[in-house]
C-alpha cells in the first residue's frame, strides 16, 4: 500500500471516528423533539429551532469532491466499504434513520460541521458530496439532501438523515422508514 493511500485511510479513520454517525439498535433515536422551548436528550433546546417548512431542499450543483471522506475504500467495524467513483445511476431502496442534536456541530466525514437543521445526510459509499432525492415509501413524502457524511453503520441501514430532513419525511417519531434514494445531477434531474 502506498504512503499516500495509507495517509488517506488514516485521515478517513480519524474523520469517521469523530463524525456524526449513529446506528440505533432499537430502530428509534435516543432523542425526540419536545414542544418549542423544551429540552430533551442531550440538552438541545428547540426554542430557537427554525420552522422546518422554512428550510428548503438542498439544490443540486456541481461541486468538487471533498478532500476528506473519499478514499477508494475504508473499514468500519471490521467491514470494508468501497467508495463509489461516481453516483451516476444510483437508485436504491432501503431503511433510513436519522441523527440529531447530540451530534450538532461535530465534524462530518467531509470535514464540515454537522447541522441538524441543514438538508444533509450520511451514506456509506456515495461520493462526498452527492445530492440525492429521498422518498419515504410509507407516505410518499420526498426531500433532496446533500450527502456530506459517512454512515449509517447499523445493520441494514441505507442512509442517515439530518433531523430536519427526517422531520420533513415524517420519520422522526418512528426513527426509521423504508425509503428510495436516487442520485441527482445539477438541476435536480436523476443522474443518468
Amino acid at each position: 500500500m502506498s504512503a499516500r493511500r495509507r495517509l488517506g485511510l488514516l485521515v478517513l479513520g480519524v474523520a469517521v471516528q469523530g463524525c456524526a454517525l449513529v446506528g440505533y439498535p432499537s430502530g428509534r433515536p435516543s432523542w425526540t423533539p419536545g414542544p418549542a422551548g423544551s429540552t430533551s436528550g442531550g440538552g438541545a433546546t428547540t426554542s430557537d429551532a427554525p420552522n422546518p417548512a422554512d428550510i428548503p431542499n438542498a439544490v443540486p450543483k456541481n461541486e468538487p469532491l471533498s478532500p476528506y471522506g473519499n478514499p477508494p475504500e475504508y473499514e468500519r467495524n471490521g467491514v470494508t466499504y468501497h467508495v463509489l467513483k461516481s453516483a451516476k445511476g444510483y437508485d436504491k431502496e432501503g431503511i433510513a434513520s436519522w441523527y440529531g442534536p447530540e451530534f450538532q456541530g461535530k465534524r462530518t466525514s467531509s470535514g464540515e460541521p454537522y447541522d441538524m437543521y441543514a438538508m444533509t445526510a450520511a451514506h456509506k459509499t456515495l461520493p462526498l458530496p452527492t445530492y440525492v432525492e429521498v422518498t419515504n415509501l410509507e407516505n410518499g413524502r420526498k426531500v433532496i439532501v446533500r450527502v456530506n457524511d459517512r454512515g449509517p453503520f447499523a445493520k441494514n441501514r441505507l442512509i442517515d438523515l439530518s433531523y430536519v430532513a427526517a422531520l420533513k419525511l415524517g420519520i422522526v417519531a418512528s426513527g426509521t422508514a423504508r425509503v428510495r434514494v436516487r442520485a441527482l445531477t445539477p438541476g435536480g434531474a436523476p443522474s443518468p
